[in-house]
């Protein structure tokens, strides 16, 4: 019995160790401005939700600021809100006008895609039967990738959004193994790689990193807790996400480790267009702005897709205070 617990506090100490090394070798370090690349997501449902013409604004986002990274999403409510009746010009568009200046896409594939409500299913599916709606689902993805999978411009195929976040969004429970059946579809259908996403501040990563040729964090400062009813900074500093890349690097090699959603825009209790100037500003404003640009560059990340560019042209446009959307477009004409 004495032997016993000496193996285990040897081991306890190997591992407090251990974890201090990580620590250590995730100090913080901070990027050049050359050394990294920034990108964007776009919604073009977002748009609209803002009065905003989204093609105005891509075009915007193409030839105004200069973006040439772009995450997009092949939202199924969009493509067949009814039964049978695809619509795919919209994407088609989209995928068109990016293509023509060589920009580089990422396409987000599935049920649970970025925006609010998470999950994108047509209302059509919901009089169905779980084990009906994946296989629509299923059906669905399968039909995206062949549609897109000669289009040069798609670098990487995103598998649902966040998909090991629970308790978020208008969406079913998490599934792994139905998860594991549309990775495997997407990769019997194109060799592009795959990307899995999942929490910065509320995830460990290691599931979705374990699955992905690409992995992508979330990185937020400045939130509004639902459950909480209040505003939340988060007390971390640039190491913690070093320190967490660096763990999970322990249990999954993707081949690439990137941030697919910076926060760039306010997170309140109503959408950000109901809110007023000072409510926005408590978690999201020129100084927030400039703050997490630095605060990205010292995590040891080296590609970042920015999220809120229909924010900073809503301000610009309906606000008439075009700071925000100047100030990203120094990042993306370096």
């Amino acid at each position: 019995m004495i032997k016993f617990f000496k193996k285990i506090r040897l081991l306890y100490i190997i591992l407090i160790i251990g974890l201090f090394i990580i620590f250590l070798l995730s100090r913080n370090w901070l990027n050049g401005s050359g050394d990294v690349s920034y990108g964007v997501t776009f919604s073009y449902q977002q748009a609209g939700d803002l009065g905003l013409d989204g093609e105005e604004l891509f075009r915007a986002i193409l030839d105004d600021l200069g973006v040439r990274k772009l995450r997009l999403a092949a939202y199924w409510d969009e493509i067949e809100s009814e039964p049978g009746i695809y619509d795919w010009s919209r994407l088609d568009w989209l995928l068109q006008e990016a293509g023509a200046r060589d920009a580089e896409i990422i396409l987000a594939v599935g049920g649970r895609l970025p925006r609010w409500p998470e999950c994108h299913y047509p209302e059509w599916t919901k009089s169905l039967g779980e084990a009906e709606r994946q296989q629509k689902l299923l059906e669905q993805v399968e039909r995206v990738i062949k549609r897109y999978r000669d289009t040069p411009a798609i670098s990487a195929w995103q598998v649902e959004n966040e998909p090991f976040l629970p308790h978020f969004g208008e969406c079913p429970e998490p599934n792994k193994e139905y998860l594991d059946e549309e990775i495997a579809l997407v990769r019997s259908l194109d060799q592009r790689p795959v990307v899995l996403t999942d929490s910065g501040e509320l995830s460990v990563w290691v599931p979705a990193a374990k699955r992905s040729d690409i992995f992508g964090t979330t990185m937020y400062r400045d939130t509004y807790s639902e459950r909480l009813k209040r505003y939340i900074h988060y007390p971390i500093e640039p190491g913690f996400f070093r320190f967490k890349r660096n763990l999970a690097g322990l249990f999954a090699n993707p081949q690439k480790w990137l941030v697919i959603e910076l926060q760039a825009e306010p997170w309140g209790p109503r959408p950000f267009q109901e809110l007023t100037k000072e409510e926005r500003d408590k978690t999201m404003n020129l100084a927030k702005f400039r703050e997490i640009i630095d605060f990205s560059r010292a995590t040891g990340f080296k590609e970042f897709y920015l999220w809120g560019v229909e924010w900073w042209y809503w301000e610009k446009e309906v606000n008439g205070d075009a700071s925000l959307w100047e100030e990203a477009r120094g990042l993306f004409n370096k």
